[in-house]
């Protein structure tokens, strides 16, 4: 079987099979496709061996920009050798002849850590919305829904008004891998939702909309045209940062981040964390552990003496 064959099948069993989510489908398309391109498209599956995927992986860490600067992370060639393995075991599970996926090893990459922004950044962040009009309202109730559910950005705007309880500050979110999680509000999210939602002359189901006219798309409904992007998400967050005076670079998941670390700051187990923020495997959620180990060294000061 050819590799450009092989890879449409792998991606068509990850949509179907595996339920992956579309920028996971995007993120394996564009690495494979990748390595697709340096062996050539007619190779056979057969003929990838630890050779060819080693002289990959040179090919990876020698890409130059115009600056003769290093391309590619030592994280985002991480990523390039996982989607290779994950589309070598698919070949195994298919009886497909190739490379054994045991044999490629990951290389070693830094620890990840995470950056968040503290409790007086965050509301110098809120304070620079100035509360003029609709667009403002709907602009802070989205920092504050992003900060007190931690709801990765394409998971708030896929938000439709009949799917969030005000009253009880909760609902169910649909995060990768197709799995529903139980999510909550805080008061302050949910006030500042109600003022938004209450300045609106619309019967659209989107709980968070694009005002301007925009562009309209044939091949969407009202409803999604008008939808909120998360590009647009992403451009207010930082220009908002701007207005704020923050140094750092500001991002809906950084929102995710903080999420997260106040929890732990204040108590919360990181199971819990867990399963709030959505991740499928404990590992994901340890890149917080600095903040619990931050926190056993205060009970540790504080009570042995």
């Amino acid at each position: 079987m050819l590799i450009k064959e092989a890879i449409q099948k792998f991606l068509e069993y990850a949509e179907i099979q595996k339920n992956q989510s579309d920028k996971t489908l995007e993120n394996y398309r564009h690495y494979l496709n990748r390595l697709a391109v340096f062996c050539g498209t007619n190779l056979q599956v057969a003929q990838i061996n630890l050779d060819l995927i080693n002289n990959f992986r040179i090919y990876l860490n020698r890409l130059r920009g115009d600056d003769n600067n290093p391309l590619l992370s030592a994280k985002t060639q991480s990523y390039h050798v996982i989607a290779v393995r994950a589309f070598l075991k698919y070949l195994v599970k298919q009886d497909i002849s190739s490379l054994s996926p045991e044999k490629i090893e990951l290389g070693r990459t830094a620890p990840r850590t995470v950056d968040f922004l503290e409790r007086e950044e965050l509301e110098r962040l809120f304070q620079a919305v100035e509360l003029k009009g609709i667009t403002s309202l709907r602009d802070i109730a989205m920092l504050k829904t992003l900060y007190s559910t931690g709801l990765r950005i394409s998971e708030m705007v896929r938000l439709n008004c009949d799917e969030i309880n005000l009253e009880t500050r909760e609902f169910r979110v649909l995060g990768k891998g197709g799995k529903y999680r139980i999510v909550f509000l805080s008061q302050e999210a949910v006030e500042a939702i109600e003022h938004y939602l209450g300045a609106r002359k619309d019967d659209l189901k989107p709980v968070f909309i694009n005002h301007g006219r925009g562009k309209a798309d044939p091949e969407l409904n009202r409803n999604e045209q008008k939808r909120i992007t998360p590009t647009m998400v992403q451009y207010l967050v930082r220009n908002y940062a701007r207005k704020a005076g923050l140094v750092k670079k500001v991002t809906p998941h950084k929102l995710r981040h903080s999420f997260a670390t106040e929890l732990l700051k204040n108590g919360a187990d990181i199971r819990s964390v867990q399963e709030m923020l959505g991740h499928s495997s404990i590992t994901t959620t340890q890149i917080y552990t600095h903040l619990t180990n931050r926190r056993l060294k205060e009970i540790h000061d504080k009570f042995h003496k």
